[in-house]
């Protein structure tokens, strides 16, 4: 059954933020594709709330983004013609965003994120069957020459670096596969694992995976038939063996093909996210510890086609977003049985789908 939406909760949230010690600003940066524009807002945790800071225009049509380790950097991948990604340095004061430079990327990319150190942007093109790495310089923009371009098989879905930084992962929706491996930090290149992948079910379509906080496990979540994988992480030899999947889909629901789409952890690993756009629902799973094995714990209705959602580094609130909707969901998250309380909606620009959220340093 899905979990009706809930905007009673100011007594929730009063007692979610009683005691809550100060902290620095929590910003959230959502891309607008159709609108080609940046929301930039500010996380009010105190009072559970949402307060819009200024739209940030780009070049070309904003979709996935990634943000620099050290929280100083945004970059946005523009998704039309020509393909590029801009750098925004973050006001470390305001949260606000500075354009640094927008220069070409190897293809149409689906998904942008750096390696540890943020030395290195990886990217993987969907359209292109390949992932690229190029290098960010001391100011943190991205160079424009690759240091690498590696062909994958069909549909390259997205791109990570183990939480050690000595091994990268890429996702392949069209061939079931993911691909493992081995990366040099210091030049910033790739070379094929053994074994070069491991495959998924047939026809599951691989699309976006996590690591947990403790780099023992990885989950990956499977657009075309709706489950959530779990892996085992051999962390020395940059493996992955699957451990099990489960259906992130809402019991009995009969509404059209799955079009699983975000998958996102607690920063304490003890809960994990999927969203699926066809059902408009997020599921959440409790996280076994020691095996790191899944336990459903409920899906809740959200925005219309959430393709894209966050959760913010405490732990207490998710932001989805609704490509079709044109607003986000700002969401209580209970500490316990990792269930979603809805606190508030708000409007976007147009096609929003990617969202970010930082504490300022």
């Amino acid at each position: 059954m899905i979990a009706a939406k809930n905007t009673g909760v100011a007594a929730l949230v009063a007692v979610m933020m009683t005691a809550m010690p100060a902290t620095a600003k929590t910003m959230v940066y959502v891309s607008n594709a159709d609108s080609r524009e940046i929301s930039v807002l500010e996380l009010d945790a105190q009072l559970g709330e949402l307060k819009p800071v200024e739209t940030v225009p780009v070049t070309g049509t904003a979709m996935p983004m990634a943000v620099s380790p050290d929280k100083r950097h945004l970059y946005v991948s523009l998704r039309s013609q020509p393909f590029s990604v801009s750098t925004f340095a973050i006001d470390r004061q305001s949260g606000k965003l500075g354009l640094l430079s927008t220069v070409p990327l190897p293809d149409n990319m689906a998904y942008v994120a750096t390696d540890r150190t943020g030395r290195f942007l990886l990217s993987a093109s969907y359209t292109g069957d390949k992932i690229a790495i190029n290098p960010i310089d001391a100011q943190g923009a991205v160079g424009a020459e690759p240091v690498q371009v590696v062909p994958t098989r069909k549909h390259a879905h997205a791109i990570l670096a183990d939480r050690a930084n000595k091994h990268v992962f890429a996702s392949n929706l069209g061939g079931d596969i993911l691909l493992q491996y081995k990366f040099d930090a210091m030049t910033g290149r790739v070379t094929p694992n053994e074994p070069p992948f491991v495959e998924t079910k047939k026809g599951a379509g691989p699309r976006h995976f996590v690591f947990s906080p403790d780099d023992r496990f990885a989950y990956l979540v499977n657009e075309l038939d709706g489950t959530l994988n779990a892996y085992r992480f051999d962390a020395a030899r940059g493996t992955l063996a699957e451990t099990g999947s489960v259906s992130i889909v809402p019991r009995g629901f009969q509404g059209g093909a799955p079009a699983s789409a975000e998958l996102r952890i607690m920063p304490n690993g003890r809960f994990i996210y999927a969203s699926e756009r066809t059902s408009n629902t997020i599921a959440a799973f409790r996280v076994d510890g020691a095996t790191g094995a899944l336990t459903p714990a409920g899906n809740f209705a959200t925005e219309t086609q959430p393709r894209g959602f966050n959760i913010d580094q405490s732990g207490r609130f998710l932001i989805a977003a609704g490509q079709k909707s044109d607003s986000a969901t700002l969401y209580a998250i209970d500490a316990e049985s990792g269930a979603l309380k809805e606190l508030k909606r708000y409007p976007l620009g147009k096609n929003p789908n990617w969202v970010e959220i930082i504490d300022l340093p």
